[in-house]
């Protein structure tokens, strides 16, 4: 007879692990890498503008910092994206309090306060290992990549993290 092993997590909602979530689900889409280096370019581009604008024969300093200030916006607003972005996820899974979740060979089912989740792995079939959690991935031809985490700090016992990896790596591919 074989037996179902199945993992359960319980833990607090904390910010570190939501940003680390959404850091490492920004990474695994071509847009977020497309619009980071868009991002960087504008901004490389603004400040040789902004150079060219203080060479004679007429210096234009205003447009020069005019010029600077937007290219280092267009930098900060990219860079604060995967801030603000958990921190708005952060607040809607902290007004739930502790989550549970259950992790077997079917899926995972995360519970808390008011709401009840199950995903099957076909629709995470992929997932990204980090220090301080496992971050698991809609497939890329979805057009979007989805997310759910599993916080190692939320396993009950060290010898928890192989065991979880272990149902992760049967139906799932780690990244």
């Amino acid at each position: 007879m074989e037996t179902r092993e199945r993992l359960e997590l319980v833990y607090a909602p904390a910010f570190d692990d939501v940003h680390e979530a959404v850091r490492v689900r920004l990474r695994a889409t071509l847009w977020w890498r497309l619009l980071r280096w868009t991002a960087i370019g504008a901004c490389l581009l603004s400040l040789a503008v902004a150079g060219l604008a203080l060479l004679p024969p007429t210096p234009e300093p205003g447009t020069a910092v005019v010029m600077a200030f937007l290219g280092l916006v267009a930098v900060a607003a990219a860079e604060l994206t995967p801030w603000a972005t958990a921190r708005s996820v952060f607040l809607l899974v902290r007004s739930q309090g502790e989550a549970r979740a259950v992790v077997d060979a079917d899926g995972g089912r995360w519970t808390s306060r008011d709401t009840e989740m199950v995903i099957r792995w076909p629709m995470l079939p992929r997932y990204v290992e980090t220090p301080r959690l496992f971050v698991l991935l809609t497939a890329t031809k979805s057009g979007s990549t989805g997310f759910a985490y599993l916080p190692k700090h939320g396993l009950a016992a060290p010898a928890d993290v192989d065991r979880l990896r272990e149902i992760l790596d049967r139906p799932t591919t780690r990244l």
